[in-house]
């Protein structure tokens, strides 16, 4: 084999449209552009980000999530109140499963934060991700313990 034997596979390459030969040709006259307009005209297009009187791409992008306002990687946490573990005996155990089976998490899948709304009045043993100042202390003060996960 040689280079001048050497031909693209059938179909890859196309002929280029040969405008402006008539109208048999199918791309007389107008020559595909149709008739008036910013479209018909030569140099047509305007400049580059231009979208139309759109808001450009460029400046659309900090709306975009992931781009600005929006953090990418942020951890969503379920956040439990200590008045909704109101339902649990004294002396539980409080851990993510215990909460999903009492449907208190939101997505079972995001970690748990324990925060301080409301009253603890028995002690239990409370098992999360993390837990505030203000709830760690009412749990500690009705007898119960709070372990933090990793």
């Amino acid at each position: 084999m040689k280079l001048n034997d050497l031909k693209p596979n059938p179909g890859s390459k196309k002929d280029r449209k040969r405008v402006g030969r008539g109208i048999s040709a199918g791309q007389g006259k107008t020559c595909g552009r149709g008739t008036k307009g910013q479209g018909a005209r030569s140099g047509e297009g305007g400049r580059l980000y231009r979208q139309g009187g759109n808001l450009p791409f460029y400046r659309r992008l900090p709306f975009v999530r992931g781009y600005g306002f929006t953090p990418l990687y942020a951890v969503e946490y379920n956040e439990v109140n200590l008045d909704q573990l109101a339902a649990f005996e004294a002396g539980a155990e409080v851990t993510p499963e215990t909460m999903t089976q009492a449907r208190l998490l939101r997505n079972p899948e995001n970690p748990v934060a324990i925060l301080g709304r409301g009253e603890v009045k028995v002690a239990l043993k409370v098992r999360a991700h993390r837990v505030s100042k203000g709830a760690r202390a009412k749990i500690e003060a009705a007898g119960g313990s709070v372990e933090l996960i990793s």
